[in-house]
């Protein structure tokens, strides 16, 4: 069930939306001002924002511009009175997603709502469909690793390992882990193969980019 925040000063028009989102499955927030905005924009989890440009506080853009600042890249929908086109401009290049003039029909936003959501939903699983660390980047689509511009190819116990470590930034494996998570049964466990192996990423992707910890194994340096 997608949160929503509805960040409007005037009541009427905030219970309006909060209705409506309500009985079309969604779950409403209420903020009535630019700092309230903010702070529960920073402090809590929401998947889509309506933000008023009029709110108490803080200009509107300037509160877009804040909240883009910060790394939040939850979907902005702007929806003001302001119908002013350089006010359209400043907020779509400002951050928002999406812009909306008042006076509005609920049946356009909520089109606009579940596009936005729908949208940032593929992003996420293509996002998912990527890992990250430093300068390294596993695609597990395409089986393949990049080092800055350069595509490396990696083997498949390779690239099993370095999906094994990318998966879980900081965490400590223990040799017979990954055997167990990589190679399976298969193998004894006094085997030096993963020693040999974490060589080969080494080699391949950054001779800093898996450390080992003395005792316990290798992880993924943060």
């Amino acid at each position: 069930m997608s949160h929503i925040l509805i960040a409007e000063d005037e009541s009427r028009i905030a219970v309006f939306i909060e209705k409506g989102l309500k009985a079309n499955g969604f779950t409403p927030c209420i903020a009535a001002d630019a700092n309230e905005t903010l702070r529960m924009v920073l402090g809590n989890h929401f998947d889509l924002l309506i933000l008023d440009l009029g709110l108490p506080g803080k200009d509107g853009l300037s509160l877009l511009q804040e909240i883009r600042g910060q790394g939040e890249e939850l979907p902005i929908i702007i929806l003001t009175a302001r119908d002013d086109i350089n006010d359209k401009v400043a907020g779509l290049e400002g951050g928002a997603d999406d812009y909306m003039t008042k006076p509005f029909r609920f049946e356009e936003l909520l089109v606009r709502v579940r596009l936005r959501l729908r949208n940032r939903q593929v992003t996420q699983v293509k996002e998912d469909r990527i890992l990250k660390a430093h300068n390294v980047v596993l695609d597990l689509r395409t089986r393949k690793a990049r080092v800055g511009d350069q595509i490396i190819d990696l083997a498949t116990r390779e690239f099993a390992l370095a999906e094994t470590f990318f998966s879980h930034p900081g965490q400590v494996f223990s040799r017979e882990q990954l055997l167990d998570r990589v190679w399976g049964y298969d193998y004894d466990p006094g085997s030096n193969i993963v020693d040999v192996y974490i060589g080969y990423l080494r080699k391949k992707l950054g001779s800093n980019l898996i450390e080992t910890v003395r005792g316990m194994g290798y992880r993924l340096r943060q």
